[in-house]
């Protein structure tokens, strides 16, 4: 059977897929549309099944927000460069996944990859991240998400560039307010809002190390004592948000802050690409040629 110009054109359409895998695809098809697009989707989930093993620690951090305010979601989709990163239609599957994750508010990313991408489009979450990677040509995956709902407060974001996200959920203050404290989490790391929320182990652990610091020093036991609670009062300040001094104004810590607004901050969640993901060294023209070869 003969594929016209208009049959490929169709086809790459409907999936996306380059010109010549379409024409091929129709041919063992028999020009059935149809049947070329399942094709498609077989080699497609194929080809997304052999990249999955690559490491994918670039990517981007979108956060979706209710009209009103009070809910938010928050999603990693990870690719492995940064050039992929860039890419609208990569952009726009996360955005979509985001937006997802703010209506559905699925348990685990296990259930999202299940649901249904959008309205307009009845393949799931993970069907076309797949088709997406057999399109693109590498490794793509939705690491996490968080979604943030606030029955009687607030819930703020900041967006550094595409890399660093934040939600804040604050109870009273301004929405200025809720959007500085995002900010300042993003730039400062904060590990959890107050001192309570601290593990005990983390601080066990802290004291051990300045233990031995001050041990160090040959100091009477009493005077290492107040030395090692010293380091250990100035490390709670450090890694909590409430002990920090705040970034717009170094003078003044967050608590203090707060409290003359009348605000409360309840929690926090801050995401940051590729954070804890180990990067394989690998030879960037290798990798290339491996592209180029179809590998």
């Amino acid at each position: 059977m003969t594929i016209s110009a208009a049959m490929v054109k169709e086809l790459r359409e409907r999936t996306g897929s380059g010109m010549m895998e379409c024409k091929k695809a129709l041919g063992e098809a028999n020009g059935d549309l149809d049947t070329a697009v399942e094709i498609l989707r077989k080699s497609g989930l194929a080809k997304a099944d052999k990249k999955s093993g690559r490491t994918a620690a670039e990517g981007l951090i979108i956060v979706e927000s209710s009209t009103d305010g009070r809910c938010a979601a928050m999603i990693e989709v990870n690719c492995e460069t940064d050039f992929v990163a860039k890419e609208p239609a990569f952009i726009n599957f996360a955005k979509a996944a985001a937006q997802c994750v703010l209506k559905n508010k699925p348990a685990n990313v296990d259930e999202l990859a299940k649901l249904r991408l959008s309205d307009a489009d009845a393949a799931s979450v993970d069907d076309v991240r797949k088709a997406l990677i057999a399109k693109i040509g590498e490794n793509m995956s939705i690491r996490r998400f968080v979604v943030m709902e606030s029955a009687a407060g607030r819930v703020a974001n900041y967006l550094h560039g595409t890399r660093i996200g934040v939600l804040v959920e604050m109870q009273g203050g301004t929405a200025e307010l809720a959007k500085d404290i995002a900010m300042h989490v993003a730039a400062s790391k904060p590990v959890c809002v107050n001192e309570s929320e601290v593990p005990a182990d983390v601080i066990a652990k802290e004291k051990e190390i300045f233990t031995a610091q001050a041990a160090e020093s040959g100091k009477p036991a009493e005077i290492i004592e107040k030395m090692v609670l010293g380091r250990v009062k100035k490390y709670l300040k450090e890694v909590t948000l409430l002990g920090q001094p705040f970034i717009k104004d170094p003078d003044t810590a967050v608590e203090k802050l707060l409290q003359s607004s009348k605000a409360t901050v309840t929690r926090f969640q801050r995401f940051e690409v590729g954070e804890g993901i180990e990067k394989k060294a690998g030879n960037f023209a290798e990798e290339v040629m491996a592209q180029v070869r179809g590998s």
